[in-house]
């Protein structure tokens, strides 16, 4: 007998689904929410297009007020996220907090155990369009993360990275 394999849902959701939801929270057409149970987000916060926002059944999600998130981003917490207050997070960036392990290699990497590790992105950062951040990077305060960047490793506060793997370009002061 083959098990039917399980669903993470629609991605469908309510406001009064949510672990904590702010005042003034903007969900523009397309974008989904999975298990808001463990998202919290702060006021005035927009969430463009398609936007995905992948919490886990697990360790929690938490969005800045002031927050701006562009179309077609995808946010994944199973390791825990955080975003600080008045971020912006520029169309199609993808920010993970999780990874499979290389672990056995006779089987597929996929069926390996995973490994969490939390983001945080600190207050006033700008993640550029197309940036990818890595599970258990800290970006620090009102830096600037370049368009396509990969942030593999933490950034300082107020700093400017670009490049992959991501590095810092100039100090913002």
């Amino acid at each position: 007998m083959v098990k039917k394999p399980k669903s993470h849902g629609t991605g469908r959701f309510r406001k009064k689904d949510f672990a904590k939801i702010g005042r003034n929270v903007v969900f523009e057409e397309g974008a989904l929410v999975f298990h808001p149970e463990n998202v919290e987000i702060g006021d005035n916060v927009y969430i463009g297009h398609y936007a995905v926002i992948k919490g886990y059944y697990k360790n929690r999600m938490k969005i800045g007020g002031g927050t701006w998130i562009g179309q077609h981003v995808f946010l994944h917490s199973a390791g825990g996220l955080e975003i600080g207050r008045d971020v912006g997070i520029g169309p199609h960036a993808v920010i993970i907090t999780s990874v499979h392990k290389s672990g056995n290699k006779k089987r597929p990497v996929m069926h390996n155990e995973l490994d969490f590790k939390p983001v945080v992105i600190g207050d006033g950062c700008d993640i550029g369009i197309g940036a990818m951040v890595l599970p258990g990077v800290k970006i620090g305060m009102n830096s600037i993360i370049g368009a396509g960047a990969v942030v593999t490793r933490d950034i300082p506060a107020y700093c400017v990275a670009a490049g992959n793997p991501a590095k810092v370009i100039k100090k913002r002061i």
